[in-house]
C-alpha cells in the first residue's frame, strides 16, 4: 500500500509539469488527489468499514467547512467571497488524516505533504489568509480522526460521558 501512496503522489507531481503551470493549479489537482488516493485505498482492501469511516469523516469535513463558509462568510485577499476555512485544505488533510489514523503515519506522510502544499498554494494564489488554511486543516483532520479508527490494530481513543473522561483501548479480532 505504501508503494501504491507514494507512486499516486509521485505521479500527480510529475503530471502536474504537463497539466498544470502555476502553483495554484497543482493545488487544485492534489486536494482532489489525496482524497481520492484515501478512498482508493479501501476500494483496493476490500476495507468496507474504512469506506463507511471515510464517508462520515468526508460528509462532516465538507458539512463543517460550507456551514463555516456561508455562515461566516468573510472576504478573501482577493476580494472575493467565502474565505474562510479553506476547503481545498481540508478536504487535503481529511484524506491525509484518514490515510494516517486508518494505515497508519509512514503511509500518510507523503498525504501530510501534499496537503500542506495545498494550504501553502491558496495562500500564494491570494484566495486565502494563513488562518482560513490552518483552520481547513484543523476541521480535515479532526474530521477524519474522529471517526476512524486503525487497520487491523489497536484503536486508542478520549472518551466522554456525562461528565466522566477517559480513554478507551480496543483491537480487531
Amino acid at each position: 500500500m505504501k508503494k501504491i501512496v507514494i507512486s499516486a503522489l509521485l505521479g500527480s507531481f510529475l503530471q502536474q509539469g504537463a497539466l498544470a503551470n502555476s502553483i495554484e493549479r497543482s493545488g487544485d489537482i492534489i486536494q482532489i488527489l489525496i482524497p481520492s488516493i484515501a478512498y482508493g485505498t479501501t476500494l483496493y482492501l476490500d476495507d468496507e468499514e474504512g469506506r463507511s469511516q471515510f464517508y462520515k469523516s468526508f460528509s462532516t469535513n465538507l458539512a463543517v467547512t460550507y456551514g463555516l463558509k456561508y455562515s461566516i462568510n468573510r472576504k478573501r485577499p482577493n476580494g472575493s467571497e467565502l474565505s474562510f476555512p479553506s476547503g481545498h485544505t481540508s478536504a487535503a488533510f481529511q484524506g491525509a488524516a484518514f490515510i494516517h489514523e486508518r494505515y497508519g503515519f509512514k503511509y500518510a506522510l507523503p498525504a501530510y505533504l501534499g496537503a500542506t502544499f495545498v494550504g501553502y498554494s491558496r495562500v500564494e494564489a491570494d484566495k486565502h489568509y494563513t488562518s482560513d488554511v490552518i483552520a481547513g486543516a484543523i476541521i480535515g483532520t479532526l474530521s477524519s480522526f474522529y471517526f476512524t479508527t486503525k487497520y487491523n490494530g489497536y484503536t486508542v481513543k478520549p472518551t466522554v460521558n456525562n461528565g466522566a473522561y477517559g480513554i478507551g483501548i480496543s483491537k480487531k479480532w
